[in-house]
């Protein structure tokens, strides 16, 4: 599996080579894990709901193809895009969110930090607080978006929305939590933890 550090990336522009990259993929082409970080954006899932955006923002407001409600990326959260051919490797979609919900967990484990699940929430939480999003989108047995991680950012935005479409979600992030955290290397453990779990599934 390869893993692309993509750096800052405008939230459209990686949308649209995700498909690009998706589209023409074959049974021969690699999975990718891209690692990225986004300006200041609200993504709206299929199912998102209007009302879930509370305050008008200049913030922009993209609605995008993953499954899931609005949440928001912005500089400093971490997102790891899942690039992975589930038909090759014979598992379906509630399998590899597991995956992603485990390693996000693994690395939390890592840095002494506790976390957990909530039934038909999906993403990753410390003490009800929300740290981790995910949303996928399937094509032809093959996945594109992903993982968000909040590591070191502006957290303000949040209280604009219900993320994840639940009213009054604390939202939380790793450098509140911890000592020492840097991105880089965040995105380094983390997208080699994913790896390793989605390569021995």
């Amino acid at each position: 599996m390869k893993i692309i550090n993509l750096g800052l990336q405008d939230y459209i522009q990686t949308w649209d080579a995700m498909k690009a990259f998706t589209q023409a993929r074959d049974i021969e082409t690699e999975d990718e894990l891209w690692v990225v970080e986004h300006p200041s954006v609200f993504t709206q899932g299929i199912s998102g709901k209007d009302e879930h955006m509370l305050t008008n923002s200049e913030i922009p407001i993209v609605r995008t193809d993953r499954g899931g409600q609005i949440t928001y990326h912005g500089p400093g959260q971490l997102i790891v895009y899942c690039l992975i051919d589930l038909k090759r490797l014979g598992i379906g979609v509630k399998k590899m969110v597991s995956l992603i919900e485990t390693s996000i967990m693994d690395l939390l484990t890592n840095h002494g930090i506790e976390s957990h699940l909530k039934d038909g929430a999906p993403g990753v939480y410390v003490d009800g607080a929300k740290i981790a999003a995910l949303g996928l989108k399937v094509k032809n047995g093959r996945t594109y978006h992903g993982l968000s991680l909040n590591v070191d950012m502006e957290l303000f935005a949040f209280a604009q929305i219900n993320p994840c479409g639940y009213q009054g979600l604390k939202v939380t992030q790793l450098c509140d939590l911890t000592d020492n955290i840097n991105l880089d290397t965040i995105a380094n453990e983390l997208s080699q933890i994913l790896a390793n779990h989605v390569t021995r599934h």
